[in-house]
């Protein structure tokens, strides 16, 4: 599986802390007042620009597996269903972003498990299979994916300076720590430890031992 590329393991720990006061922080190039909903006045430069593009998919990826995988296993548990419903948020966040600063929207058809980004394709593919295999392993592609989205949110923010961006996935960061330990929770319920799978163990840890956390 391919994954973005990486901050540094120090920077991560310390974003984890304080997704929302990174939002708030700082001058944007919207100006001190600025929201989601106002106009912004600059473009967008190419890497913003792609990965909006990559988070609307990303988001749309976590939404149809946990929709698929709840087909399977959601006699057993309603974890997939609920962070599945987030995930439809969340993903319309980005589109949100995309029509606001007049970026392509590569979701051309919202069919479960349809992408335009072909890795996104080939990762969706890998851990439908993967989670169809056991209640277990459906529980630790969730973990998978969260860990996932945590790691290239952070990359993103690191890479814009548009404060709506930035809030925006600050909000993505905060939900994804919520579904993290919501999987979290179901797999320890069946007498298990869990691992960290994409962040490092310590970043992991920061995450669910904070308990000022808001459920997404």
């Amino acid at each position: 599986m391919k994954i973005r590329p990486l901050m540094s393991a120090a920077v991560i720990a310390s974003l984890f802390v304080g997704g929302m006061a990174m939002a708030a922080g700082g001058p944007k190039h919207g100006g001190a007042g600025k929201g989601l909903n106002q106009v912004q006045s600059t473009e967008l430069t190419d890497i913003e620009t792609s990965d909006l593009q990559y988070m609307r998919e990303e988001e749309k990826l976590a939404r149809d597996v946990y929709l698929t995988l709840d087909q399977h296993w959601g006699s057993q548990t309603q974890v997939f269903a609920r962070i599945a419903v987030s995930e439809e948020t969340h993903t319309s966040t980005v589109d949100y972003l995309l029509r606001k600063f007049g970026v392509e929207d590569p979701v051309v058809n919202d069919t479960i498990g349809v992408f335009t980004n072909q890795e996104l394709q080939a990762l969706y593919n890998e851990l439908v299979a993967k989670g169809k295999t056991s209640f277990i392993d459906a529980l630790h592609v969730g973990g998978l994916i969260e860990e996932k989205d945590m790691r290239d949110i952070l990359v993103a923010i690191s890479q814009t300076d548009e404060r709506a961006i930035t809030l925006a996935y600050s909000n993505l960061l905060d939900g994804s720590k919520s579904h993290l330990k919501a999987f979290v929770r179901v797999i320890e319920a069946q007498g298990l430890t869990y691992e960290a799978q994409v962040l490092d163990a310590e970043e992991v840890r920061l995450i669910l031992d904070d308990e000022s956390q808001v459920e997404d």
